[in-house]
């Protein structure tokens, strides 16, 4: 069994930094792609930023220059440095993964930890 643990999300004032973790547990697999989205109330989800095994980040342009992915390999941890906070990056931030379990390609969510920046 997979799972995605999230952590990290929280209230901050407008400028502010946090930095989210989703960590992977389980056997047998491999990441092909990992990345956050998130999900503001009433709003459609939408990808926040995106990485890959070997492939360069892919950020949302509302978020260039503040925001920046990484994975840890070694711990099958990925995080989201969030800087320059504002009150539109508000969500719900959810991490996401493509893995490859065993023999098949599964997706996977984690749970969803709230931001809330306030002005």
């Amino acid at each position: 069994q997979v799972q995605l643990v999230e952590s990290g999300g929280g209230l901050v004032q407008a400028g502010g930094s946090l930095r989210l973790s989703c960590a992977v547990s389980g056997s047998r697999f491999s990441i092909n792609t990992m990345g956050w989205y998130r999900q503001a109330p009433g709003k459609q989800r939408e990808m926040v930023a995106v990485t890959t095994s070997g492939g360069t980040p892919t950020y949302a342009d509302s978020v260039k220059g503040r925001f920046t992915i990484s994975k840890d390999n070694a711990r099958n941890t990925v995080y989201l440095q969030m800087n320059s906070l504002k009150p539109e990056d508000t969500a719900v931030y959810y991490c996401n993964a493509d893995l490859r379990v065993g023999v098949v390609r599964k997706n996977y969510w984690g749970q969803g930890t709230q931001v809330t920046v306030s002005s």
